[in-house]
């Protein structure tokens, strides 16, 4: 006689292994909140996961370094309004010492004044810089990377306003001809500066246009990782409980056949 009852302790065993292993699988999403950690999670998914992080972060960069372009724009934008406000006291000066009624003095002590203007003027050219690199004291362009992907920046020419650059090396005061010949100068070196304030301004709007740009392709590149990625938390906490009732169910068959086998063993042997 035989007493038939590992057929069924098999199958249950095996269901048992197999909902063990399902069931690490949901505790480690739900513990993570991340539906793909390896790849043998979703091999494709995984992929197409990483690429747009890639990109997520290459635009996280691109922000930064635009940030840090916005912080040289506002640097060059303060500079050349004090290289305006030093050229528009010279051209004050200018006007003055154009005039006949002056002493030899009187315009010694205004070339003194000039003097030092036009240091200012170049001490602003020579000393304003951003890590270590020139901002109106050199031509030299300033390349943005304001995306993820090559070719995606922009180019800010940087301007030069040193007293060479304004052509006002070697002014004076000294005379009305000289100082007449100056204020043409002077409204040539402001116009110049003038120009270099509008064109910061119009830097700084694209910047801000790409960093917004910038931004919305961040903001739904994440969201689009997140459904791909991100544990769905219900529908995981759902397969959880419907293991754990499958696991209590072959857990009590299990207990239960042996049971019955032993019961039947205690019959036969009485």
């Amino acid at each position: 006689m035989r007493i038939h009852n590992q057929s069924a302790i098999a199958f249950s065993v095996n269901r048992y292994q197999r909902n063990e292993t399902k069931m690490e699988k949901t505790i480690d999403k739900l513990a993570t909140g991340l539906n793909i950690r390896r790849a043998s999670d979703n091999a494709a998914g995984l992929a197409v996961s990483e690429t747009m992080r890639a990109q997520i972060r290459g635009l996280s960069q691109a922000q930064r370094n635009m940030q840090d372009g916005l912080s040289v724009l506002s640097a060059a934008n303060e500079g050349l309004n004090n290289v305006n406000g030093l050229l528009q006291r010279a051209r004050e000066l200018a006007v003055m010492n154009a005039s006949d009624t002056l002493t030899d003095s009187d315009r010694q002590a205004s070339q003194m004044e000039l003097e030092q203007l036009m240091e200012g003027i170049n001490d602003t050219a020579n000393k304003l810089e951003f890590n270590t690199k020139k901002i109106l004291g050199d031509n030299a362009p300033l390349v943005l990377m304001v995306g993820a992907n090559p070719g995606q920046k922009i180019t800010l020419d940087l301007m030069d306003t040193s007293t060479s650059a304004l052509e006002l090396d070697d002014v004076n005061l000294l005379t009305t001809d000289t100082s007449s010949d100056l204020i043409t100068k002077l409204d040539d070196a402001i116009m110049e500066t003038t120009g270099n304030l509008t064109k910061v301004g119009s830097y700084y709007e694209s910047i801000e246009h790409h960093m917004n740009n910038s931004l919305l392709k961040e903001t739904n590149l994440t969201s689009s990782i997140s459904k791909l990625t991100d544990t769905d938390m219900a529908k995981e906490m759902m397969q959880f409980v419907s293991l754990e009732i499958r696991q209590k169910s072959d857990l009590l068959l299990v207990s239960n056949v042996n049971q019955n086998a032993a019961d039947i063993l205690t019959i036969i042997t009485t």
